[in-house]
């Protein structure tokens, strides 16, 4: 039998919902692993309808908190899911998740750092290595950044061309163990493994090569360019590479 995920299309959560949340949340962290995981299946689909961001507050252990800067994403599959890579490159190209699939698949297990704090200890991925993506379109001479875009239509980030290249930068097909999850950005998101979440951008539309670093979506609003982790925005955690 097919699982269908939740399809919440409502309003930002009001007051006292967020309440009953976080009680339910305090619950699952002394009630143990098996609530978690129920209660971050619920919560996934509500924090990505919530640009207030207040579920992101709730107590969940060391489990994903789910957060969107819209009000959702459209749904991307096997038939409507398209990459396209364009931007300072000699052949552009569309890549549904068939061609993605086709090229070399890399894995890793790393953590999830959020820059507010919370983070998701050894966590499996894997993907198609970014390096092997600029490749596959010919980088010109004049890129040096990397800008992406995602399908929710707000959200954008960017990394110098020495930062995309990374082993351990990947265009993400898999986490968890399993295909990646709308409501953890799939059907494809970025995974950028030494820097802080807000770099691993969710619902991965489009990659631009340009000739300079373009501020992503955070940035202006006061978080590091370079987020690599516990050495910019102001924290010290320890590093997830």
């Amino acid at each position: 039998m097919r699982h269908e995920e939740p399809d919440i299309s409502g309003a930002p959560v009001g007051r006292r919902i967020f309440l009953g949340l976080v009680v339910a949340g305090a619950a699952g962290i002394l009630g143990g692993g098996a609530i978690q995981k129920g209660l971050s299946a619920v919560m996934g689909p509500i924090g990505n309808h919530d640009p207030t961001g207040l579920i992101g507050l709730i107590p969940l252990g060391n489990n994903f908190r789910f957060y969107s800067v819209t009000t959702g994403a459209p749904r991307k599959d096997e038939n409507s899911y398209e990459l396209t890579v364009g931007g300072l490159v000699d052949t552009p190209r569309t890549l549904r998740l068939q061609d993605l699939r086709a090229m070399p698949q890399t894995s890793l297990v790393r953590d999830f750092q959020c820059v507010t704090g919370w983070r998701v200890p050894e966590v499996p991925w894997s993907g198609v290595r970014l390096s092997d993506v600029l490749d596959s379109v010919s980088p010109t001479a004049e890129a040096t950044a990397v800008r992406f875009t995602s399908f929710d239509g707000t959200y954008t980030e960017s990394l110098t061309m020495e930062q995309a290249r990374r082993d351990d930068v990947i265009v993400a097909l898999t986490m968890l163990d399993g295909p990646v999850k709308h409501d953890h950005g799939g059907p494809v998101r970025l995974y950028v493994a030494p820097m802080y979440g807000y770099k691993s951008l969710k619902w991965l539309g489009g990659i631009e090569l340009t000739s300079e670093v373009v501020p992503g979506y955070w940035e202006p609003r006061g978080y590091s360019i370079d987020a690599w982790v516990g050495e910019s925005n102001g924290r010290d955690d320890d590093a997830t590479s």
